[in-house]
């Protein structure tokens, strides 16, 4: 009786599905589902490679720099005091609290673990529970190079367990990781100054500029290590979800999803892989990737280049965080979509649903209102329409590509100038929770 109530259920539950009969419609074919089962496998495969593939960059990181051996510290095979997960906490790196075993979860919460050892490091990440860090060990379990994945960056945790501790939410842009600093602790930095043309203490004094949450990808390509204003030129790490529909996907729109995947595994993670991009010929905007020939990168063996399709397809899939209730205040938001489609005219520009131009969603400094300086260092010289959406989860250190704008009341008191909006404090209050509801 049990198998035929499931029968009949499972057949109402497919008519349902497919809004009627599978064999009165023709158009239904259950081989259909290839594509889904395609998708998914897809998403599930890219999934593995924005946490955990390295692309060979072992070569570099570990190989080159020597950063393992910083890591490790004296007493462990390497040089110096070591980072201890207190240190790594501290700059920002994270812990995935579901790759540390149950007893060691136990341990932790009763403070049994030192957290102040190199050794415990180590530890953690021969478990591989160092989001975005993988540690390659011998046979004695002595760390002998190391490598960093995609979700180094643009992944955090939910510090469930502890602060920096917690489950993984991939594509969040961690705004806590001090990249700079941790590169400059690698004892083997000659052969980043040579290809940058300075010493070994400008480099450190470059990297120790970029501060929490800054990356600068194009330092590589120009050489350009401050602004004339003597900042950094150093910019915020973004979001990698909410990007399905969206054209291009940098600050300055150097290009979309697989190709800024490309450039990154193969010009900023330094793998092994392949990367054509003649716009870094330009010598005199580009001295250091034209004389590398980074525009043209070939490796003996290719490590990236298959991996693109499903990791481009598993950040396309990344949800939109919402906005956690009590976060922002609900009637003025309302209020503030009303001034966003109207007299604040945001939309015109960040065109709902996608918060962005569907299409070519570039604009120059001018139409900006700002500097040229970091749209000059892209191919078109223009700025992009950041998307919108997730705002909440990345307003940690500023807004606009550089955070100069430490909170979303000074963008919308820039736009009300530039624009000669005439906006209340009242609306720019309303339309400032608006933005936080998204």
């Amino acid at each position: 009786m049990r198998t035929g109530i499931f029968v009949a259920a499972a057949a109402a539950l497919c008519s349902t599905l497919i809004g009627g009969s599978a064999f009165a419609d023709d158009r239904f074919k259950f081989k259909d589902f290839a594509t889904e089962a395609q998708a998914l496998r897809q998403v599930r495969e890219g999934r593995e490679t924005f946490r955990f593939a390295t692309f060979g960059d072992e070569a570099f990181w570990g190989d080159g720099l020597g950063l393992h051996l910083a890591i490790a510290g004296a007493d462990n095979g390497g040089v110096g005091p070591g980072v201890s997960p207190t240190t790594a906490l501290g700059v920002g790196l994270k812990v995935d609290v579901d790759a540390l075993p149950r007893p060691l979860q136990r341990s932790l919460a009763r403070g049994e673990v030192d957290l102040k050892n190199p050794a415990t490091t180590l530890a953690l990440l021969r478990l591989d529970a160092v989001v975005g860090v993988t540690g390659m060990f011998d046979d004695k379990g002595r760390i002998t190079s190391m490598g960093i994945q995609c979700s180094l960056c643009h992944s955090t945790v939910d510090n469930s367990f502890a602060p920096g501790i917690g489950h993984r939410l991939d594509g969040w842009a961690n705004r806590d990781l001090n990249v700079g600093a941790i590169v400059a602790l690698a004892p083997r930095l000659e052969g980043v100054a040579a290809l940058l043309g300075v010493d070994v203490p400008t480099v450190k004094k470059v990297l120790n500029a970029w501060g929490p949450g800054h990356f600068d990808a194009e330092l590589f390509m120009d050489g350009k290590g401050f602004r004339p204003d003597g900042k950094t030129a150093a910019t915020l790490i973004p979001p990698a979800f909410g990007l399905a529909g969206v054209n291009l996907h940098t600050w300055t729109g150097w290009g979309g999803i697989s190709h800024w995947n490309a450039f990154v595994a193969n010009l900023e993670m330094h793998g092994q892989g392949t990367f054509f991009d003649p716009r870094l010929d330009d010598a005199a905007k580009f001295p250091i990737a034209a004389r590398e020939k980074f525009g043209h990168v070939r490796a003996d063996e290719d490590r990236i280049t298959a991996l693109l399709p499903a990791l481009q397809i598993y950040q396309l899939a990344l949800p939109v965080p919402e906005a956690p209730r009590g976060s922002y205040d609900r009637y003025a938001a309302k209020r503030g979509e009303a001034l966003f489609d109207g007299k604040a005219d945001c939309s015109r520009c960040h065109v709902p649903p996608l918060y962005t131009e569907p299409g070519w969603n570039m604009h120059t400094p001018e139409e900006m209102g700002i500097d040229d300086f970091q749209a000059s260092r892209s191919p078109d010289e223009r700025y992009r329409t950041a998307p919108l959406r997730g705002l909440w989860t990345h307003m940690k250190g500023g807004f606009y590509h550089d955070g100069r704008f430490a909170t979303l009341n000074d963008v919308i008191n820039h736009y009300d100038r530039h624009f000669s909006l005439g906006l209340s404090a009242g609306e720019k209050h309303d339309l400032a929770e608006y933005l936080k509801s998204l």
